[in-house]
């Protein structure tokens, strides 16, 4: 089995998390067209693109080296505090996104309490150090007094640090190393830092729906982390709705992300973030 992770991004608007996907998706090779090219990768709803936040969570994938690392965007207004807690659900880690002259925002601090909360360590990005007045230091200072003020736990406080800018597609450890070649140092600290996903392999299926979607062709989508057992194409599972009601139903269509789009797969076990099609009645 290869190496995977689950992370979401938390950023405040304009501190770069779509400039840092995309060019996490160059440096593995991904290839974004439409309007996602134009630098719209995680904002692909109408209704998000129109306010300037995300609203929807989505999912994306990348494969660095033998390591497969998804990730997941997280809404960062209040007004979703329930979207935001289903999405941390499906990860073991954060990455935090932090703007090197801005510092951290209210809509950072948001979604960092429910992460911290949730018991995710971040890894704390500070992005656009390609800017005259980057202030890294002073930043990063304003970060750690942020995390204690929500009541991070030790481990919490320990936390990696990597300076970047996302337009130009690089990321260091050390400031003084500024500015670097590529995203390397970024993806060797999510591999490092943030848990493979806990697993229970041998138990029955389980899996939390977090997210919905729609299809013409095999109707309602559920996308959501296996947290127990295995998962195969046509195989007859339940839909077990919070009254306890259980509804049969089939696997029509089982798929993983790659990249901004969905592939088609056989199966899935614990740990994996998948799509599920044919899953009749299904809600969040």
């Amino acid at each position: 089995m290869p190496e995977r992770r689950n992370i979401a991004i938390i950023a405040h608007v304009d501190h770069g998390k779509t400039s840092l996907v995309d060019a996490m998706f160059r440096h593995t090779g991904v290839t974004v067209k439409g309007e996602a090219a134009a630098g719209q990768v995680m904002d692909s709803n109408a209704q998000e693109r129109e306010r300037g936040i995300t609203i929807l969570a989505k999912c994306t994938s990348v494969l660095f080296g033998d390591a497969i690392i998804n990730i997941v965007d997280t809404p960062g207004h209040s007004d979703f505090g329930g979207e935001v807690e289903r999405v941390l659900k499906m990860v073991d880690g954060v990455l935090l996104l932090v703007d090197a002259v801005e510092g951290p925002m209210p809509q950072t601090k948001f979604v960092l309490r429910k992460a911290l909360a949730q018991g995710l360590a971040p890894i704390v990005v500070i992005n656009k150090m390609d800017r005259a007045n980057a202030r890294p230091l002073e930043v990063l200072d304003e970060v750690s007094c942020l995390l204690i003020d929500l009541g991070a736990d030790d481990s919490q406080l320990d936390f990696p640090v990597f300076y970047s800018s996302a337009r130009s597609g690089w990321a260091v450890a050390d400031p003084a190393q500024a500015p670097g070649k590529d995203l390397k140092p970024l993806f060797d600290g999510i591999i490092k830092y943030v848990p493979r996903p806990k697993t229970d392999d041998a138990g029955p299926f389980q899996m939390q729906v977090t997210m919905l979607d729609h299809s013409t062709y095999v109707g309602r989508i559920g996308i959501g982390r296996i947290l127990r057992g295995s998962v195969k194409l046509s195989d007859p599972i339940c839909v077990v709705k919070p009254d306890g009601k259980a509804t049969k139903c089939k696997v029509m269509k089982l798929m993983d992300f790659a990249g901004m789009g969905r592939r088609e797969i056989q199966n899935a076990g614990a740990g994996d973030i998948v799509a599920i099609a044919g899953l009749e009645g299904v809600e969040v």
